[in-house]
């Protein structure tokens, strides 16, 4: 942001601090009234309609400071997306796997996101494309069986060496 004297043009676009456009004036007239009402020259675009730069009479700690302001608001009201993780290995035990599931499925229900990351380790990696589908077609029955494919969205499916991960979350959730 340039202000004040760092403004280097001979004649600038002057809008007083009321918002009043003045009109082209030179640089060091509207550094004076800027000055005598105790306030900054802030130059707002380097190129107006005439080419000629805006500049405008403001207090500069009060905008910086309602800017700061507007932008904590802003983020108070951002969501957050949480992504929860659910691991599982090719050889997981019917136990172990409804377990996982069961709480998989609760976290799409409290309208988290849904990461589940196969690992393959080993000899497991040579049947990776076959074992990982099965068990992926295995986990999307299960979501129909709970019902949940209606409104269910798979939004990546990520493959990185070892890890093979696909992210689900649904859609139309009443929270």
């Amino acid at each position: 942001m340039v202000i004040n004297e760092k403004i280097r043009f001979p004649s600038v676009q002057l809008i007083d601090q009321n918002g009043v456009n003045v009109g082209v004036v030179p640089r060091l007239q509207a550094l004076r009234m800027a000055q005598e009402a105790s306030l900054d020259l802030v130059m707002l675009s380097e190129q107006g309609k005439d080419g000629v730069p805006v500049v405008k009479i403001m207090d500069l700690g009060k905008e910086l400071y309602e800017r700061k302001k507007k932008q904590g608001e802003a983020k108070k009201h951002q969501t957050v997306i949480q992504i929860k993780e659910v691991k599982i290995r090719p050889k997981i035990g019917e136990h172990d796997y409804q377990t996982k599931i069961k709480q998989a499925i609760q976290f799409l229900l409290d309208g988290k996101r849904l990461k589940i990351t196969l690992f393959f380790r080993g000899r497991e990696n040579v049947a990776k494309e076959v074992r990982g589908n099965e068990l992926f077609d295995k986990i999307q029955k299960t979501f129909d069986a709970a019902d949940l494919t209606k409104n269910l969205v798979q939004e990546k499916d990520m493959r990185e060496g070892q890890m093979w991960s696909r992210i689900y979350y649904l859609k139309n959730i009443a929270k």
